[in-house]
């Protein structure tokens, strides 16, 4: 078994990104956890949009993240949206200040370089194998998978590009099926 030396691969890789996220998080007086919600509300759909489901991706307390989003908001890099059909529903959603803040630091610069010098194959096998650890990880822990709504159990396709997710009955677009969602189950 290899498992200690993928660990500490995967350890490394994340303390580096760390130290990139520390770094360009910085410059706009944000913490790596400020830069990761960010990130995941950038790629998640609107059942996954929720304060709730943003401290079940990133594995952090409901007071932690309360706490992320209020910076986040106070610095204009998110806003927050009443839901149209339950009124106790809070969305987040990125101002353009986010995107822009995201499209610049995720992924950092010397993360894109360091890909830039991998091949297509090469990149390939790396997305194909750590995929696949990260839904071996989640299944053996009984863990959410927070997958893309495409890939999803619940996921029909009605037409070339009209969709329906058969757990809220609800059609979704195109572009919605690319996004995470926090109620993604796995085809089995």
């Amino acid at each position: 078994m290899k498992t200690n030396q993928i660990y500490d691969y995967i350890e490394r890789l994340g303390n580096l990104l760390r130290v990139d996220s520390r770094r360009d998080g910085a410059e706009h007086g944000l913490q790596p956890v400020q830069l990761e919600a960010l990130h995941y509300l950038s790629v998640c759909n609107r059942y996954s949009d929720t304060p709730k489901a943003t401290s079940e991706y990133l594995g952090q307390t409901k007071g932690t993240v309360s706490q992320t989003l209020k910076v986040l908001e106070k610095k204009g890099f998110l806003r927050k949206v009443t839901d149209d059909n339950d009124k106790r529903v809070v969305h987040l959603k990125l101002t353009s200040a986010g995107d822009k803040l995201l499209q610049q630091f995720i992924p950092s610069r010397q993360f894109k370089e360091a890909c830039q010098h991998l091949s297509d194959e090469s990149q390939t096998q790396i997305v194909s194998c750590l995929k696949e650890l990260l839904q071996t990880t989640q299944r053996t822990n009984g863990m959410k998978t927070f997958g893309v709504c495409h890939s999803c159990r619940f996921n029909q396709k009605i037409k070339a590009d009209r969709y329906f997710c058969n757990l809220t009955q609800e059609p979704l677009s195109s572009k919605e099926i690319q996004l995470i969602c926090r109620e993604h189950e796995e085809v089995v």
